[in-house]
């Protein structure tokens, strides 16, 4: 009975991460790192015009509703050629996809597209995977 306890709630702490079943992110670390990393390019925004993180940047696309998405399909964002390319190839945001390209975005679109001139606007990169993971979660969260 002590067992099954003990499992219990380690298994209610871990819930938040693995709340879609799918995402090994920390919900609350990703805000922080949202908040740290993300800010002064990038906004989420609903669609009904709600701010739901960030600010008014315009340097990067509007974040919302990034997971599972096909890259380069916000609105309003004039995106660079090789993430369009990557677009009309049919690639999605998965968790995977997500984390290797914000961590180096040029390499993943070279990768990616196979292409080895593809290259990305994005100059920034994430420090750790984990970090990466984090902001995904976060951002998946925030259009349930």
């Amino acid at each position: 009975m002590k067992k099954l306890a003990c499992i219990a709630m380690l298994t209610s702490f871990a819930a938040p991460a693995f709340a879609d079943g799918h995402l090994s992110g920390d919900l609350a670390n990703g805000e922080a790192q949202f908040g740290r990393q993300c800010v002064a390019c990038h906004v989420v925004r609903d669609d009904a015009g709600e701010v739901l993180a960030g600010r008014s940047a315009k340097a990067g696309p509007n974040l919302y509703g990034i997971a599972g998405a096909q890259l380069g399909s916000a609105q309003g964002f004039r995106y660079g050629d090789s993430l369009t390319a990557a677009g009309e190839a049919d690639l999605v945001w998965t968790q995977d996809a997500f984390a290797a390209y914000v961590q180096d975005p040029t390499k993943w679109l070279r990768d990616a597209l196979e292409d080895r001139r593809a290259r990305s606007k994005m100059g920034y990169k994430v420090r750790s995977e984990q970090e990466a993971l984090d902001i995904y979660a976060y951002l998946s969260s925030l259009a349930e």
